[in-house]
């Protein structure tokens, strides 16, 4: 399993190729079909036009096919972190196309649909061009990895004693500011403590960061989706005071 992005399906995942497949549904005169597959394909192009490669990839539909859901791994990374890009996309008009961009991505058929940053939310409009729409989202992208890099630069500089490390775990889960099961703490504050993985080691922000979603890993896919999307804002708000 990808550690930057989450694909959860009620009916499988597929392959690239079998997205291709799939019929698509006739065009009216205000709603315009697009082929799952034209979405990734366009996407995929777009990205290496920027020289952006795609390491891993994961899709699934709905039961009738008129919905697609995907998660993208892609070769840009830094020092411990890698950037992924979520899309779904519907040909029922139950939701619009969508990209999300971020160091986590959640993609879920319940419609949970989380990243950093969203920069392309589309409808299939008979006006709709796919390759402008994927084109200027891609350009939008880019130009937030920066700031994306720079906040876990800056958490990985926060140094953080030992207190003030309890005092965020008392605070998160017996004060109850990130609504998380308080099950949980015990797990945050030993992998804190004793981080599996060697660029953790540091007493940072961003150790302490990882330790929370490495426990979250423990919750079913959606509540891990619910605490992990609160978590950003929840330590942001510490760091601040």
């Amino acid at each position: 399993m990808s550690e930057t992005s989450t694909l959860i399906s009620c009916t499988g995942k597929i392959t690239r190729t079998e997205l291709a497949k799939l019929p698509t549904p006739q065009a009216t005169e205000t709603h315009i079909p697009i082929p799952h597959a034209a979405v990734v394909e366009t996407l995929v192009e777009t990205l290496s036009h920027r020289q952006i490669s795609v390491v891993g990839e994961e899709f699934a539909v709905s039961k009738d096919d008129m919905e697609m859901f995907g998660v993208l791994d892609l070769a840009t990374s830094f020092e411990g972190c890698r950037f992924a890009i979520g899309i779904r996309n519907a040909n029922n008009k139950r939701f619009r196309l969508a990209c999300t961009v971020g160091l986590r991505v959640f993609v879920c058929h319940n419609l949970a649909f989380r990243g950093d940053y969203s920069p392309v939310l589309a409808k299939h409009s008979k006006h709709f061009s796919l390759e402008d729409a994927l084109s200027i989202g891609v350009d939008r992208m880019q130009r937030n990895f920066e700031p994306m890099r720079r906040q876990v630069e800056s958490w990985r500089a926060e140094q953080l004693s030992a207190e003030a490390a309890k005092l965020t775990i008392y605070r998160a889960f017996i004060e109850g500011d990130l609504e998380v099961p308080r099950h949980l703490a015990r797990r945050v504050h030993e992998l804190y403590l004793n981080p599996q993985y060697e660029e953790f080691q540091p007493r940072t922000m961003w150790s302490l960061s990882n330790a929370f979603t490495s426990a979250f890993k423990e919750l079913d896919p959606i509540p891990q989706f619910r605490a992990t999307a609160k978590l950003g804002s929840f330590l942001e708000g510490v760091a601040a005071e």
